[in-house]
């Protein structure tokens, strides 16, 4: 809702800017305030297009694990978990929003598989503890989505945070604890 009503008063600030430029014209094309309020209006998409890549995630290299696959892995999730945050902070429609969650869902199952495989094959030692947080991710986003089939939009309000935190924290945390294992076992 908040996003809506921003979207709106933006719509609304650049429509008064129109029509100031547009009476400013009457006094004169030698004006200067309706030439200032153009030059406004030409910054309003950048500050706005700024404003917008602050709601987003960006991959940094802080968050490398030093394992290629699994660091691709990790900047899909990133990139699928914006798309998802997208689609609902825009209210870009349940059909949208449902395809967007379930993406990310659906790629967060591979990327444990996959990460779950890796460790098994080379003997990672605390396997199981590994794969406990990766089932309660799930269980948790599960539960997310089956309020999503009841409520719709309204139950997806703390998702994108908590995909956010969960994500980063786990990738800085419990995955980084496995990078000294794999380079030693020359997984790169």
């Amino acid at each position: 809702m908040k996003k809506s009503m921003g979207t709106l008063w933006l719509a609304a600030g650049i429509a008064l800017l129109l029509v100031a430029v547009g009476l400013g014209f009457l006094f004169g094309a030698d004006n200067p305030v309706p030439w200032i309020l153009i030059g406004i209006l030409l910054f309003i998409p950048l500050i706005y297009r700024r404003m917008a890549d602050r709601d987003q995630l960006s991959w940094e290299e802080s968050y490398s694990v030093g394992v290629k696959v699994l660091d691709d892995d990790h900047k899909k999730l990133i990139q699928l978990l914006n798309q998802f945050m997208t689609a609902y902070k825009y209210h870009t429609g349940e059909a949208f929003e449902r395809k967007a969650l379930m993406e990310l869902v659906d790629y967060t199952k591979y990327h444990f598989q996959r990460e779950e495989a890796m460790l098994e094959e080379h003997g990672y030692p605390d396997i199981e503890a590994h794969k406990g947080q990766h089932i309660a991710m799930i269980a948790e986003v599960e539960r997310f989505v089956e309020d999503y089939e009841v409520r719709g939009h309204k139950a997806l309000e703390g998702v994108a945070s908590y995909l956010t935190g969960w994500l980063i924290n786990h990738i800085n945390g419990t995955d980084k604890q496995y990078t000294a294992f794999f380079h030693q076992n020359g997984v790169n």
